[in-house]
């Protein structure tokens, strides 16, 4: 099945970001056409491939190479958010090692701490800086279990939503052949 994703423009600018200057095939959208794209893309099912449908009420210039700039445009675009998410999720994961390795250390030292520099029992106050010192090291533990508990998903489902958003079609069809 395909999910189809409509959008309707005036003319084909519009569904670039007017403020960067790349060339055609190289420009980014323009982020209501992207949001309003990736929003339809995550209502239809995953194993959906993707269409995108844009009708234009002005023709393009260029006609048919325009039409096909578009599509080569889009894909590249997406190809590229993929891209970037992946580097993202990447320097999540480092991030998140180091933060293991910080935390893993500190909470070591702060139960090192607790069991051994407060070894005589019985003292109310050695007794709340024992426990205190566990709780904080513990504490100290959230951070990596965030990233590697939640964080990373996002990221990777973000990527393959990108991902299937470049391998989808794209059509650019006029006012004039369309059924309005």
């Amino acid at each position: 099945m395909t999910g189809l994703i409509e959008l309707k423009l005036n003319e084909l600018n519009q569904l670039f970001n007017s403020m960067d200057p790349s060339p055609f095939h190289e420009r980014d959208l323009d982020r209501n056409a992207e949001e309003f794209i990736v929003s339809w893309a995550r209502e239809h099912p995953r194993q959906h491939e993707l269409k995108l449908v844009i009708h234009l009420a002005n023709a393009p210039s260029n006609g048919e190479d325009s039409r096909k700039r578009v599509a080569d445009s889009v894909a590249h675009y997406f190809e590229y958010q993929a891209e970037m998410t992946w580097r993202e999720f990447k320097r999540l994961m480092r991030e998140g090692r180091t933060a293991l390795l910080v935390g893993i250390l500190f909470l070591i030292a702060c139960q090192v701490t607790a069991n051994v520099g407060l070894t005589s029992a019985g003292e109310n106050w050695q007794e709340l800086i024992r426990e205190g010192l566990s709780i904080v090291g513990w504490v100290a533990m959230w951070r990596p279990l965030e990233i590697y508990l939640y964080r990373w998903w996002p990221l990777l489902s973000l990527r393959n939503l990108y991902r299937r958003l470049a391998r989808m079609s794209v059509e650019v069809r006029v006012s004039d052949e369309c059924p309005s």
